[in-house]
């Protein structure tokens, strides 16, 4: 185990897994060096189904150097629809081609639009809008340019953190496992911003939420960004602030700070100033306040020396999902590791049935017992939130949930005009870049 990088440290990530060098290099040099596709779960009617019964239609849309949510905003705008009527199941990496499910309500399959970099099919027709729960899992193949290491000691390590044998690391694909953690991406990959929004959010405070999202300049932006940024946290520090001039001072592909200083500028008090941006980017800002705190979790755990692929006294184990290709916890069926009842879970987890986990804190969190109980209170008590906290208004409010510590893959290794690459497949809901970095341990701007 060795010091995560700093950039890395600043969203609860603080160790890697593995003492081996990295092999460095970098993603994402071209967008086909990372690409996606999504496990579907949807079965949609056909397309000349009622639309009374049947009012969402399915799209896959295969899309190259395209965030999810400026897709969402394009296709919306071009369909000249609500943006609130595009739903889809997960938010995909910009720098990359992804292949995805999106569902629009209340159109006209035939008016779906053109859009550049985008090749879009019509599926069918749903009788609801798309949910995170419906996405099993990614596929991912992802090469890694100008390596310079061997990635065989890294997989050793992995192999004996998922409890197996790191001396039968030659076998391709191997079974690894890395912490779970929340990859940068989640926080804000250039700006890591999002957990202290929702860190603000939780403590009742709306000014700072939105200082920490429109002002707070980060050196890894562009030098306009940065600067507009300073304007609004000296408009902020004075006495009659001028809104007016700090939204004049912000470039426009900042629509959401914007939106932000816009009702600001037109009278708005903090929370409605928040609450300009769309309602899956509110519960962003919460779920990444819960995400910076699991990682946390984990680092501790990590540093306390607990195992990670077995339970130890205290800890609360989820058994898997049924029927699904990528296995995960299901939190309504769970079991608490008594010390009586360790050794069976650990047997369950071993055979791939349960998983060890810590929460995702919310209202209606219970906290594990023993030690891995008390990191659980501790990171909480030094971020200052408590479970009621999350108790909030409009899309601010979480109950919780329970995510495994671990993460499991079969993961093989080709080469491709000397490059590395990368092929695995993980749960929905995890990071390829929480696999990737053990193999790099690079600064996460290069992953």
């Amino acid at each position: 185990m060795r010091e995560a990088h700093p950039r890395e440290r600043v969203v609860g990530v603080d160790f890697y897994v593995s003492d081996a060098d990295g092999i460095g290099g970098h993603l994402r040099e071209e967008p086909e060096d990372f690409v996606v596709r999504e496990r579907e779960r949807m079965d949609p009617d056909p397309v000349d189904a009622d639309p009374g019964s049947y009012p969402h239609v399915l799209l896959r849309a295969t899309l190259r150097s395209w965030d999810t949510n400026d897709f969402a905003g394009r296709l919306s705008d071009d369909l000249g629809i609500s943006r609130e009527r595009v739903s889809w199941a997960g938010t995909k990496d910009k720098h990359a081609v992804t292949t995805q499910l999106f569902t629009v309500e209340r159109i006209d399959p035939d008016e779906v639009p053109e859009i550049r970099h985008a090749d879009v099919e019509v599926l069918g027709r749903t009788g609801r809008a798309l949910t995170f729960g419906d996405l099993a899992g990614n596929e991912f193949e992802i090469r890694v340019r100008d390596a310079d290491g061997d990635p065989a000691p890294i997989t050793a390590d992995l192999r004996a953190f998922a409890g197996g044998d790191a001396g039968t690391s030659g076998e391709d694909p191997a079974t690894v496992a890395v912490p779970n953690y929340f990859g940068h991406q989640r926080f804000g990959s250039r700006r890591p911003v999002t957990h202290d929004v929702g860190l603000h959010v939780l403590r009742g405070d709306w000014r700072g939420a939105v200082l920490a999202y429109v002002g707070n300049p980060y050196d890894t932006e562009p030098e306009d960004s940065q600067a507009a940024r300073d304007v609004v946290e000296r408009e902020a520090a004075s006495e009659q602030p001028d809104w007016t001039a700090a939204l004049d001072a912000m470039p426009g592909r900042l629509r959401y700070e914007r939106s932000m200083l816009y009702r600001l500028a037109e009278g708005a008090d903090w929370r409605e100033a928040l609450e300009a941006v769309p309602s899956n980017l509110q519960r962003l800002f919460v779920n990444a306040a819960q995400s910076y705190a699991f990682n946390r979790i984990l680092s501790e755990r990590l540093r306390r020396g607990l195992p990670f692929h077995r339970p130890v006294a205290g800890d609360v184990c989820c058994f898997a999902e049924r029927d699904t290709d990528y296995p995960k916890p299901d939190p309504d069926r769970v079991q608490r590791a008594t010390e009586d009842r360790v050794d069976v879970l650990a047997r369950h987890c071993e055979r791939g049935r349960a998983f060890v986990t810590a929460p995702l804190v919310g209202t209606e969190t219970e906290f594990a017992d023993g030690e891995p109980g008390e990191i659980e209170r501790e990171v909480l008590a030094d971020l200052g939130v408590e479970r009621g906290d999350f108790a909030l208004p409009g899309e601010f409010e979480s109950t919780g949930t329970r995510r495994a510590v671990s993460l499991v893959t079969d993961l093989g290794v080709d080469e491709r005009d000397g490059d590395p690459v990368f092929s695995f497949a993980l749960p929905s809901g995890s990071y390829a870049t929480t696999v990737l970095r053990e193999y790099l341990k690079r600064d996460p701007e290069r992953l």
